[in-house]
């Protein structure tokens, strides 16, 4: 049965403590006062007070002693949360954690969950992974006294957390300041040229070095990452005047360009030319050497054999020079001893198999077909005839 359920029955188990015989058909919720006032008497007795409600003349200075317990107790509470709270910390990956004992360093952190004494330590937190920019911008002197306008962009990273937190009051004033120094100096070094055109990559990587060691000796525990040079200009006056120097440095660079491009054709060319006739006059070298030994081996058995005959071997030696000189010739002519006359064969045209012939027959029909062999019969028949003219004549 339910402790307030109506009945015969009185049930005096009602858990606000309030009894059967006062409140036994009351249905509603039980008085927040009362409730909260046993709270703080069992708070109290928790902390040594005395507690109670009764209806004596102390119960005045009892629920008195009773308040000032409870707000001792949850003052208790509040400072015990809050010295929980400030134990722990968490630093990040991208982080690292600079832990101070009564304001002289202890130790550096490294990522997760951390704790600290409270009141004792003080942790700060410092990003050591994350690239930062600076930029720099100026007007100054060059070496050969000439004004230029320098702008500058610098990329860093904290190195050192320990040096960034306790050696300098501000590292990025710091940063500024070694920046526009080493600027300054490498500026005055170089000429206005070397700034202006082809230097300025060169500037740019020595103010990095420079700028880092100023960083180092200053102990910012600051890492330079890299150093960008954006722009470098004259003074607005004279702007047009450089720029027309500027274009004509650009021509005279691409002039420069076009001629080693022509080179690079031209020369390799030449070379494979060169190569190419050194190749063949060695090679016409060697024909000319090998035929000259060839000859002169020749020449050294048909000596010999000259020696031996010399008579067949003059004559052999004529008729092989006159098949050597009238070998590619058409045209043969025929000696007729003693006679002194010398007989024209035109076997050009024999071969071809047409002859002119001229006479009363042939006029005004040109040339006419002739018999290769019966031609030759007629040449052999007067050969034959003048042979013996001159033998009866030589008789």
């Amino acid at each position: 049965m339910a402790w307030n359920e109506p009945g015969g029955n009185r049930n005096d188990n009602d858990p606000w403590g309030t009894g059967g015989g006062r409140r036994g058909n009351d249905q509603g919720p039980p008085d927040l006062d009362e409730a909260l006032k046993k709270g703080l008497d069992k708070l109290n007795r928790m902390l040594g007070g005395k507690g109670g409600s009764g209806n004596n003349g102390n119960s005045g200075s009892s629920g008195g002693s009773g308040g000032f317990g409870a707000i001792l107790a949850i003052a208790a509470i509040l400072v015990v949360g809050y010295v929980i709270y400030q134990s722990f910390y968490t630093v990040d990956e991208q982080e690292r954690a600079v832990v101070l004992r009564f304001g002289e360093y202890n130790r550096t952190e490294e990522p997760g969950l951390r704790f600290k004494v409270p009141l004792i330590d003080s942790a700060t937190k410092v990003l050591v992974t994350s690239v930062r920019t600076a930029q720099s911008s100026g007007q100054m002197l060059t070496q050969d006294e000439n004004l230029v306008t320098v702008d500058l962009q610098v990329q860093y990273r904290v190195g050192d957390a320990k040096a960034y937190v306790l050696n300098v009051r501000d590292s990025n004033q710091a940063l500024a300041f070694a920046t526009d120094s080493a600027l300054r100096h490498e500026v005055g070094s170089s000429s206005l040229d070397d700034v202006l055109t082809e230097g300025r990559a060169e500037l740019a990587v020595r103010v990095e070095q420079r700028l880092q060691s100023f960083l180092k000796e200053y102990g910012t525990g600051l890492e330079i990452v890299r150093v960008n040079v954006e722009s470098t200009q004259p003074p607005a006056p004279v702007q047009d005047a450089f720029r027309e120097v500027q274009r004509a440095r650009e021509d005279e660079q691409r002039l420069k360009e076009e001629a080693e491009t022509y080179r690079n054709k031209i020369v390799p060319e030449a070379r494979g030319q060169a190569q190419r006739m050194i190749e063949e006059a060695n090679a016409y070298k060697a024909e000319v050497i090998e035929r000259a030994r060839g000859e002169t081996a020749r020449f050294n058995e048909l000596l010999a054999v000259y020696e031996s005959a010399p008579v067949v071997t003059r004559e052999r030696m004529y008729l092989q020079a006159m098949e050597q000189v009238l070998g590619s010739s058409s045209k043969i002519f025929v000696d007729a001893e003693s006679s002194g006359n010398m007989m024209y064969l035109p076997l050009d045209r024999l071969t071809q198999g047409r002859l002119p012939v001229t006479g009363s027959g042939s006029s005004g029909s040109g040339n006419q077909q002739i018999d290769v062999q019966t031609l030759t019969d007629q040449v052999l028949q007067e050969l034959r005839t003048r042979q013996d003219v001159n033998t009866r004549r030589s008789r």
